[in-house]
């Protein structure tokens, strides 16, 4: 199978030009979903499916459901910086690759992640509900890729939620579990 299929089976995030009104609504729908969509793509896998790759040199099943509560909090958090700072601050970064490799990603139950990636949805749809046109209008900058819109954000995460799903749910298909 085709590798870049395998990395990114919905294609990459689309960030070239902000988003329309419509596609706002489905970012937050998808939002709203993303829990419950993850929940339900690992409900009855075994702990050997769980600790299986989704592509050659991935992450394991496990990892990505660790993975996505805490590159979404660090969304959220982002989110509140470029509400709250000066849009020249930079966000604070993280090594995803690293943080995939620590002891509570590597074995621990995925409960806990799911149910980490609940209250942090609920709290970040609650805010992005309530957002002004004025303050979608606002930016964090990141150090590495530089300013990005909170509508642009938006689509980023909304996109990065659905990619990861896909992970564990194209490798079900492939193993006919």
């Amino acid at each position: 199978m085709d590798i870049n299929k395998l990395k990114y089976p919905i294609g990459g995030p689309k960030l070239e030009v902000e988003p329309t009104a419509e596609e706002m609504q489905n970012y937050l729908q998808s939002m709203k979903e993303v829990p419950a969509k993850l929940r339900q793509a690992v409900n009855g896998l075994t702990n050997e499916q769980l600790d299986t790759q989704y592509r050659p040199d991935g992450w394991t099943v496990r990892q990505v459901v660790h993975h996505v509560p805490e590159s979404h909090m660090n969304g959220y958090i982002r989110f509140k910086w470029g509400l709250t700072e000066d849009e020249e601050s930079l966000i604070k970064t993280y090594d995803e690759v690293r943080w995939a490799e620590t002891i509570d990603i590597k074995d621990a139950p995925i409960e806990m992640s799911l149910i980490l990636l609940e209250a942090v949805h609920v709290r970040w749809v609650y805010l992005l509900e309530r957002l002004s046109d004025e303050l979608w209008g606002r930016f964090y900058n990141h150090p590495e890729t530089g300013k990005l819109s909170l509508k642009k954000a938006l689509a980023l995460y909304a996109w990065h939620g659905e990619h990861h799903i896909a992970h564990i749910t194209t490798l079900k298909e492939r193993n006919n579990w």
